[in-house]
């Protein structure tokens, strides 16, 4: 564990509902439970009473409680719906520390839905933050490069490039980014008073063989390849 980062609240989003893979954050991957990933990826940076795994879930509490992580609350149903954001579960958390006296200067949010990150990346995203950054998120470079081969439609049904530019080959077109949803790490004072979309946010770029986010069962399948792949080459 790193003593710096005691002043760092790691946030885990597991709600129980999930459509595109059924009860996917408690679902073995590679034999363990999806979340114990995210819960080890924490506790080596922190101890426990600086990880918060934010659920609804009676089954994902159990789990957690199984690894020996106590869960602080019970999140409220209207955060746990299809329609909630993680700025509104981060404030929630927040909020909840904040009554109990417990002030942060950072939150990293890990999301379970991706397993192949590594305590590499935190370590090396949390050292972009610095002062005057107000968060670090997490990309890949994108294959879809919206100035070669994203299309939209006009308003008579025609394609159109989403992105116009002069560039005859894609290697010319310039670099975009894609979320890959593994790393989220704020300056708490700003995130509690930050306007969505407003902010100071600076890239860590991450390999794409480590980029994968879990969303649909083919997803599931290509990780878990990726994941023993990775075993072998030592990660």
């Amino acid at each position: 564990m790193n003593s710096m980062l005691e002043d760092t609240l790691f946030i885990i989003p597991a709600r129980g509902g999930s459509k595109g893979i059924p009860g996917k954050n408690i679902r073995l991957f590679a034999g363990k439970p999806l979340i114990a990933y995210s819960i080890e990826l924490a506790r080596t940076f922190v101890s426990d009473k600086h990880i918060c795994l934010s659920t609804d879930s009676g089954d994902i509490t159990n789990v957690a409680n199984q690894m020996g992580l106590p869960v602080p609350f019970r999140r409220p149903d209207n955060l746990a719906t299809d329609t909630a954001s993680s700025r509104d579960v981060i404030l929630h958390a927040l909020s909840y520390y904040n009554s109990i006296g417990i002030r942060y200067k950072r939150i990293i949010l890990l999301q379970p839905t991706s397993p192949l990150r590594q305590p590499f990346h935190i370590a090396e995203a949390i050292e972009l933050l610095k002062p005057g950054i107000n968060g670090v998120m997490s990309v890949k470079k994108t294959e879809a490069n919206p100035y070669f081969v994203l299309f939209e439609e006009d308003e008579n049904g025609f394609l159109k490039k989403s992105k116009t530019g002069t560039y005859t080959r894609r290697q010319d077109c310039p670099d975009v980014w894609e979320a890959n949803g593994a790393v989220y790490i704020y300056d708490t004072d700003w995130y509690a008073n930050a306007e969505t979309g407003n902010g100071k946010i600076i890239k860590y770029v991450m390999d794409a063989q480590y980029s994968v986010d879990l969303d649909t069962e083919t997803d599931w399948l290509f990780a878990e390849f990726m994941y023993q792949r990775l075993v072998n080459s030592g990660f």
